[in-house]
């Protein structure tokens, strides 16, 4: 999993509360167990027609929006069942974080184990990002730093974000729970060896 430290990109907006999972990537695109490939199929129902033809109002289809690599969008994103795919679908298709007001608890962790970072800020802060992205007329650009906990625009904008310290630990260092656990394992074995002859007990 690739490290997030500090991050630059472009941001679109996609100013929807209640964005629930089942359109982060329709059930029909849940076959598979790959974490790649799915990038195509995000918001596969607002992005194009039931004629398969893009859909020009969907804000993701707008020229101004590619390459856009930080989401912006509204409260309880996430929201629905805890399909992972979700997470896997916005990490392929470029997106590296993803700033709202509140996340799904769930969606929240699978970002974290994807190495896509949640950034709560306050309702005020996502709706000034709004009001940047449509002055800008797409061609805005936010700098996310996880080791100060801080976004900026270069701007003017500039904000604090909390994490807890376990989640900020695994994405500075790119790590997902097996990674962590892995980290600890001299510890581990050394248990496991006292265990095997019946000695065991804390591992110092």
């Amino acid at each position: 999993m690739e490290p997030f430290v500090r991050h630059s990109g472009k941001a679109v907006a996609l100013p929807r509360d209640n964005v629930d999972t089942d359109q982060i990537i329709p059930k029909q695109f849940l076959k598979g167990v790959e974490r790649t490939g799915l990038g195509p199929a995000l918001f596969y129902d607002w992005r194009y027609g039931p004629d398969g033809t893009p859909n020009p109002d969907f804000e993701l289809n707008r020229s101004s929006a590619q390459g856009a690599s930080i989401l912006i969008t509204g409260a309880n994103f996430g929201c629905g069942s805890s399909r992972e795919h979700a997470a896997w679908a916005l990490e392929d298709a470029g997106f590296r974080a993803i700033l709202a007001p509140s996340f799904a608890d769930i969606f929240f962790a699978n970002c974290c184990q994807n190495g896509l970072l949640p950034v709560r800020l306050l309702p005020q802060e996502i709706d000034e990002l709004f009001r940047r992205v449509q002055a800008a007329g797409g061609d805005y650009a936010l700098t996310i730093d996880l080791e100060a906990q801080g976004v900026e625009d270069g701007h003017g904008f500039r904000t604090q974000f909390g994490i807890d310290s376990y989640r900020r630990e695994m994405l500075l260092r790119g790590l997902d729970e097996i990674g962590r656990t892995l980290l600890e394992e001299s510890r581990i074995a050394a248990f496991e060896r006292r265990r095997a002859i019946g000695t065991a007990g804390p591992v110092a």
